[in-house]
């Protein structure tokens, strides 16, 4: 015989079932204080609402709904800046698999990891007067990804560039001996090569049967000067001193210095051998001649150089030449002279690219009066490049190079990210010049630009292919296609198409990628 009666046994069960439904309802309630502690209490009393929860322990780590962590501690709640206003919801225009971004959902799903799919809003896509491509960060993620920017500036802008360079002799200083007319070389007064001379220095002596008769012509020339000068004729007397004057005008032209001719004149008497003379001071760089050797207008005899005053040749790339100009000051250096610095300036370029090297030549020009700089040495050359202008310039971290253009990520506002596409000018010590794209001033980010650009370039496709299904005529004669109907994914085909009404499934299996509203079992 029972105790209690059957009913009160009943409605005790009853009343125990109905307490621990409502315990177990009340504990998932984001806003009941069992559990929540003292600070989510004040906060209710105070009208705070928090945006959502995060792990103690991993930040990273959110909830929408108050819960716990593995260890059995509470999730943290996290409130807005600002009292909360009724802001429209963002419509969800797909899911992306988190993992792979190609793999898309018109519904909410999980990857076969059981990751979480994650929402493309409308206003992701580049929607209203924001560039296609625009990157929307959070302040937290953009802290953790280590997100650094860097204001674009106005400044002097100039480059060193180092070469190497090549001295040689100045050839406006170069001289070829050749004689005026055909004879046998006498004697050498200067017979090595590297010797130096001074102008007026005799070289040579040349026999030549033209210079004797020339000697001849003078002296006759001369002495009918003398008898005819005192002439009653005016005709006359001008014949005779116009004849003096042109043989005589022939032997200077025929190089005979002007000594002998004084002597030709005094003595009466025609010299054998003449000499030749050196034109101004320098080095003989070469000697073709020997005594004996008979000589004609071809034959080069000696190759003078005055070496008071250097050139040097300098290579420059070609990516390098737009700095240089004429009038720059470089500095030049030899392994030969160590310890001392040559200055000289640039005097020209040189309008051809050499075809092997692809460089263009650039001359120096400077001064060489004790001769310590001689011809084919090697020389280590900075070119200090004049001040190409007031440049708007960036760091070159913050220039994003895809090879068929170059763009930088500008600043709008906080979080917020709109790449650019710039002109790029010159480059010098990590700066680069902006020409065109950017503004002094402006801020562009300077670190963690290969996740902002990689996310970009996924919200760019994503409008493009927005735009494309807005403008794509439908097969029943609407204006467009629904994306709701359609999925985004690396196959292109629609969740209705590729359905299966087999079991619970709602998925397809197609090598593994998993498409639809359920994760792969």
């Amino acid at each position: 015989m029972n105790k209690y009666p059957i009913g009160l046994t009943a409605a005790l069960l009853v009343g125990i079932g109905a307490g621990i439904f409502i315990s177990r309802y009340q504990s998932q309630m984001p806003w009941t204080e069992t559990g929540l502690g003292d600070v989510v209490v004040a906060a209710k009393e105070e009208g705070k609402e928090p945006l959502f929860w995060r792990n103690p322990m991993y930040p990273a780590i959110t909830s929408p709904v108050f819960t716990k962590d593995e260890m059995g501690m509470d999730y943290l709640p996290v409130y807005a800046d600002e009292p909360k206003t009724e802001k429209k919801k963002p419509e969800v225009l797909f899911w992306r698999n988190p993992m792979n971004p190609a793999i898309t959902s018109p519904v909410f799903t999980q990857d076969e990891m059981g990751m979480d799919y994650l929402p493309v809003y409308a206003d992701e896509g580049g929607g209203g007067d924001e560039p296609a491509g625009t990157v929307k960060i959070d302040p937290v993620t953009v802290q953790n990804i280590g997100v650094r920017t860097v204001k674009a500036k106005r400044q002097a802008f100039s480059r060193s560039v180092q070469a190497l360079g090549r001295v040689i002799a100045d050839e406006t200083r170069i001289t070829r001996l050749h004689p005026k007319t055909e004879g046998w070389i006498e004697k050498l007064f200067i017979n090595s090569t590297g010797e130096p001379v001074r102008k007026d220095d005799i070289l040579f002596s040349i026999y030549s049967p033209k210079l004797v008769t020339s000697q001849h012509e003078y002296l006759l020339a001369q002495r009918n000067l003398k008898a005819l000068g005192e002439s009653e004729y005016p005709d006359i007397r001008e014949g005779a001193r116009q004849m003096a004057e042109i043989s005589r005008e022939r032997l200077q032209l025929m190089d005979v210095p002007e000594h002998q001719i004084r002597e030709l004149e005094k003595s009466g008497k025609t010299f054998k051998a003449l000499h030749v003379h050196s034109p101004f001071n320098g080095i003989v760089m070469k000697l073709s001649v020997s005594e004996g050797e008979y000589v004609t207008p071809k034959s080069e005899l000696y190759q003078l150089a005055d070496l008071s005053k250097i050139w040097v040749q300098v290579d420059v790339y070609e990516y390098e030449l737009p700095w240089v100009r004429i009038g720059d000051v470089a500095q030049i250096t030899l392994k030969s002279i160590p310890g001392r610095t040559f200055e000289g300036t640039v005097a020209y370029i040189y309008p051809y690219a050499e075809a092997k090297t692809r460089t263009i030549k650039v001359r120096l020009e400077l001064d060489n009066p004790d001769l310590v700089l001689k011809p084919d040495m090697f020389a280590d050359v900075t070119l200090n490049t004049g001040l190409q202008k007031e440049a708007v310039v960036l760091p070159d971290a913050a220039i994003v190079r895809s090879g068929e253009r170059e763009q930088v990520f500008v600043v709008r506002e906080p979080g917020k990210f709109e790449p650019r596409e710039v002109t790029l000018g010159q480059s010098s010590e990590g700066w680069v010049q902006v020409i065109d794209g950017v503004k002094a001033g402006e801020e562009v980010v300077s670190s963690a630009l290969f996740l902002i650009d990689s996310e970009s370039k996924l919200r760019e496709a994503t409008a493009k292919m927005l735009e494309a299904a807005k403008e794509a005529p439908s097969t029943d004669g609407s204006e467009g296609m629904d994306m709701q109907d359609m999925s985004m994914d690396a196959g292109g085909m629609s969740m209705d198409e590729m359905r299966l009404d087999s079991g619970d499934s709602d998925t397809l299996d197609m090598d593994g990628l998993t498409l639809g509203g359920g994760s792969k079992p």
